[in-house]
């Protein structure tokens, strides 16, 4: 099994951390990793989120996307033979706005080998909102605007559906993000329907089959405080295998200190499967 962290971040990550590349990279190496995608958030489109700080903080500018790119490959060039770095992205599904993403890959996406898909982002009270900000947002923003937990899951599993669908028209290695990323502040919000996050998880199989979608083993959660779990269940995680549906691993690391992070838990289950 090729030992590939498939989901990290950056210094042009706005909510991680300003250290350079190198140190994530030369910690991926000394953990034994082989492979090692890069995988920044691009930009979004303006006023994406009501709120000005907030929209600083998630994504880019747009006029850095070159830069961000000469980096990345410049990281790959930089450390070739000892380990293959992939050129990627996070993208994000933007409900209503499928225009800004389409334009984005037209210019860009012939540079990139990877792409993780994911959903950050739901209809909420004054618009779009981050389903993974913090807890405090979340109930007042979502779950005051959905009524109960179960309306808001439905509504974010609808989304994971449409993002897959989208991902599996792009050439490069693509895969969905965090699939379970709404249990994010579980311990803090009202429960979700364990039998609905089951069904919708169970019904979202057939699509990853039928379109060569993978999914991102993203264990970002087992250091989340208010999660405790990786954002792929364990029996979800044996049926992909089961289905031959591809499984990469993602620390979703924010800093050099996270690579790698959950990856005997990874690993361990790979094993089994």
């Amino acid at each position: 099994m090729l030992k590939w962290d498939g989901h990290t971040h950056t210094r042009f990550c706005y909510h991680g951390s300003d250290a350079e590349q190198e140190l994530y990279i030369e910690r991926a190496i000394e953990l034994g990793f082989e492979r090692y995608t890069i995988s920044e958030h691009p930009p979004l489109p303006a006023g994406w989120i009501d709120d000005r700080k907030l929209m600083d903080e998630l994504a880019m500018p747009m006029e850095e996307m070159p830069e961000y790119l000469a980096y990345a490959k410049e990281m790959k060039r930089r450390y070739e033979g000892r380990i293959e770095i992939a050129v990627g992205l996070e993208i994000d599904y933007l409900p209503g706005a499928p225009e800004f993403t389409e334009q984005l890959l037209e210019r860009w996406g012939g540079e990139l080998e990877d792409v993780v898909y994911s959903v950050h982002y739901l209809p909420g009270i004054g618009g779009m909102r981050c389903i993974d900000f913090t807890p405090e947002d979340f109930r007042k923003n979502l779950l005051a605007h959905y009524g109960t937990m179960d309306r808001v899951a439905n509504e974010y599993h609808d989304h994971v559906e449409e993002a897959i669908k989208l991902a599996a028209k792009l050439p490069m290695r693509k895969r969905i993000g965090h699939i379970n990323l709404i249990e994010k502040f579980s311990k803090e919000l009202p429960p979700i329907e364990e039998t609905l996050i089951r069904r919708r998880l169970e019904g979202i199989l057939p699509l990853l089959e039928s379109t060569g979608v993978g999914i991102d083993v993203n264990t970002a959660g087992l250091r989340v405080p208010t999660c405790g779990k990786p954002y792929v269940p364990e029996w979800f995680l044996e049926e992909c295998l089961r289905r031959g549906i591809a499984c990469v691993y993602g620390s979703d690391s924010h800093k050099p200190e996270q690579v790698g992070f959950g990856y005997d838990w990874f690993e361990e289950r790979m094993r089994r499967g």
